[in-house]
């Protein structure tokens, strides 16, 4: 089991327990575990299945990235943008997937000497 993920969720999970006001016993009842398991979960001492997440993202109203620790950026786009309207975008290609994931490991200088030499390359091109 990833710990840190679990604690993760468990602490998203409490938090918006009771942002709604509801105990664990309601949360627990309300999707179908009983409650000791349930405060493990908040408590970080488990995951949940599948099913359970779901249930759990529709009783607490918490979109499933915000219980995976896993930011806005990777929520669903809204209707109508990006491929959803059908049309292909340039970062939809592999090579520029593959360029992405290893611009995100750079450093803050690294990413910006990389700049440097992309505005550089733009200029020769012109």
């Amino acid at each position: 089991m990833d710990t840190e993920l679990a604690s993760m969720l468990g602490a998203a999970a409490r938090a918006a327990r009771v942002r709604m006001g509801l105990t664990q016993a309601d949360v627990a009842e309300r999707i179908g575990m009983a409650s000791e398991v349930y405060g493990r979960l908040e408590r970080g001492h488990m995951l949940p299945s599948v099913q359970n997440l779901r249930r759990l993202c529709v009783v607490l109203n918490v979109p499933p990235h915000q219980l995976l620790g896993l930011g806005d950026e990777l929520a669903a786009p809204p209707p109508g943008k990006d491929k959803s309207s059908g049309k292909s975008r340039e970062d939809d290609t592999p090579e520029m997937r593959r360029l992405l994931r290893n611009l995100r490991k750079l450093s803050p200088v690294q990413l910006k000497l990389m700049n440097l030499v992309a505005s550089a390359m733009q200029q020769k091109k012109k």
